[in-house]
């Protein structure tokens, strides 16, 4: 047997602990559950917004050419006018140049190609540099793709500043990281081609937007193309360049938590159709505070383990001494000993267990005494019931006597009466026994028997149980009765061309055994006045002792089967008289 001692440890580490431990991971993993969950919802509300907005932002920059269709000016630029249109006169043109340059901040350059004669011009700094004839500009891979193409505009990834037409108005020194929009110019009524407005915008308008999702400088944020070009990213080295493999991976496979980073990923449409919105965020960032609050409590944890070490040491020396001399007692109960002293006259938990302990092997030797004169009383009665069998068998013995005498006399009639009688009598004194239902049926068979010899041969008596039935087990004399009140009630009455028919029959997990007759019946009101005399509680109020077979019937059914088992009664409509034994195939009854 383990020591006090040891088990106390074991009871600590068990309850205090461990589960103090669990606890610990379990808050940690249940806080970073919810800090994700929080930061995932958080990202993705902003996402959602911010997605919105750059749809909304690409979509001016992209609606932004269409200007020139209400501008009849800028318009005239592109078209093959006569000398006296708006182009013709440089002051108007350049004014309606210069003003579409304006219309936005963040407009870095303008480039102006008009396909009616091979000639471009650029503004920068709201300036118009001169025409210069780009007859191959056509030529160029992302011109060509969009003038091949049905959409009226085309994007290219973010590039430092290109100066299209040499101009001198536009400085070397410009480095300037840009998105370039290209955008087909057309005659709307004749749909004929005029000409490309390329527009360079700098990253600062929509890398403000981008930059909104980023709350701390560990996270990142990344817009990229349909291409898997890199539009925007907070880390600029990205910028212009193909999605590295690694995160193209996870973007693709949509693996948000990769142990390290968490990516969110949202995908735009409209102006922006299959583009994605990446924020990246790290898990160490993420889950700091739930991290230092779990090494917080493993901290305490470890205080509260030495702590509860010097408690067992204190519990140790004040109960370990009165709980050894307990079980010493105890131990020598065990070893017979009924009358060990109890002595301890403390008023703490071990006083109180010893008072008890004492009052409990005071009742047990009390109890032991009374068992002991019950076991004595029990085999008196035991055999005064072996002498109370001795008449029966002398009864059995003088039938088989008087049988003997019948033969011999040559009267098999009073040799099968008597036969019968015997097997009635020595069925009758199994009353309160298991039986089959094949032999209640021989012992019914043995009564009608009788009852022929008496009332004739023309006994109209069906009896229907298959097999099955037949090896079922149920209590003894629970049909007899039944049987034996059909001549009681119909043939002893004068109704003796009545029909009696016993069956029975297993639905779902009940047998159901009827015996029921065409001949004698009962009103309503004496059906209603058996059936409230039959299912009257044993021993409780008052019932009639008429037909009390059928409630001794009844009473052992429920006795044996519990409450949905018993009788049934039922008039036929005033053609008969039904009564129905229901018995529950599936009760813990012991049928041995």
């Amino acid at each position: 047997m383990k020591s006090i001692q040891s088990r106390l440890f074991l009871m600590l580490l068990i309850f205090i602990i461990i589960p103090y431990f669990l606890s610990v991971f379990f808050i940690y993993g249940y806080t970073k559950d919810r800090v994700e969950q929080q930061a995932l919802e958080v990202s993705n509300n902003q996402m959602n917004k911010l997605s919105v907005e750059l749809e909304q932002y690409f979509q001016d920059m992209i609606d932004l050419p269409y200007i020139l269709y209400r501008n009849p000016d800028l318009f005239q630029v592109f078209r093959n006018d006569s000398e006296d249109s708006g182009y013709s006169n440089p002051n108007s043109r350049e004014k309606s140049i210069e003003t579409f340059y304006l219309m936005r901040n963040e407009i870095r350059q303008v480039r102006f190609y008009l396909d009616r004669n091979k000639e471009s011009f650029t503004a920068y700094n709201a300036k118009v540099s001169a025409p210069k004839l780009k007859p191959d500009l056509l030529n160029q891979e992302s011109i060509k793709k969009l003038y091949q193409s049905n959409v009226d505009y085309l994007i290219e990834p973010p590039h430092q500043l290109v100066n299209y037409n040499n101009a001198a108005i536009v400085p070397q020194s410009d480095n300037t990281v840009v998105m370039t929009f290209h955008h087909k110019v057309v005659d709307v009524l004749s749909n004929e081609f005029l000409g490309i407005i390329t527009i360079d915008i700098d990253l600062n308008g929509y890398a403000r937007l981008c930059n909104t999702l980023i709350q701390e400088n560990e996270e990142s944020v990344l817009l990229v193309d349909s291409n898997d070009r890199v539009m925007y990213a907070s880390d600029t080295t990205l910028i212009g360049k193909v999605v590295p493999l690694s995160l193209l991976e996870r973007i693709n496979d949509k693996d948000i938590d990769s142990g390290e980073d968490i990516l969110l990923s949202k995908t735009l449409s409209g102006p922006l159709n299959q583009w994605k919105l990446i924020k990246i965020t790290p898990s160490q960032f993420l889950f700091h505070d739930a991290r230092q609050t779990a090494f917080i409590n493993i901290i305490v944890g470890i205080g509260v383990g030495m702590m509860g070490l010097l408690m067992i040491g204190f519990v140790s020396y004040r109960i370990t001494r009165p709980i050894k001399i307990l079980s010493k007692k105890v131990l020598s109960i065990e070893g017979g000993n009924m009358n060990v002293p109890f002595e301890h006259k403390g008023e703490d938990e071990i006083g109180h267990l010893e008072k008890h302990m004492k009052d409990m092997m005071d009742r047990i030797n009390h109890h032991i005494e009374r068992e002991y004169k019950l076991d004595i009383e029990n085999r008196k009665n035991q055999f005064r019931a072996l002498k109370s069998q001795v008449n029966p068998h002398f009864l059995f013995n003088a039938l088989q006597s008087i049988g003997a005498v019948a033969l011999r006399s040559q009267s098999p009639n009073v040799y099968q009466l008597v036969t019968s009688l015997s097997k009635m009598m020595r069925y009758s004194i199994r009353a309160d026994q298991w039986v089959l239902v094949r032999d209640e049926v021989n012992y019914i068979q043995a009564y009608l028997s009788l009852q022929k010899e008496r009332f004739g041969n023309n006994l109209n008596v069906s009896i229907k149980l298959n097999e099955d039935i037949q090896r079922m087990k149920i209590p003894s004399m629970v049909i007899q009765p039944l049987v034996e009140n059909f001549f009681k009630h119909c043939y002893e009455e004068g109704f003796q061309d009545t029909n009696l028919s016993i069956y029975g029959e297993i639905k779902g997990e009940t047998l159901t055994l009827t015996v029921e007759n065409d001949g004698s019946s009962v009103t309503l009101s004496k059906l209603q006045s058996l059936r409230e005399n039959i299912y009257t509680t044993p021993y409780t109020g008052t019932y009639s002792h008429e037909h009390i077979g059928l409630k001794n019937i009844h009473d052992r059914l429920v006795l044996n089967y519990g409450q949905n088992a018993g009788l049934k009664l039922d008039t036929k409509q005033g053609q008969g008289f039904l009564v129905q034994l229901v018995i529950p195939l599936d009760s813990n009854v012991s049928n041995d």
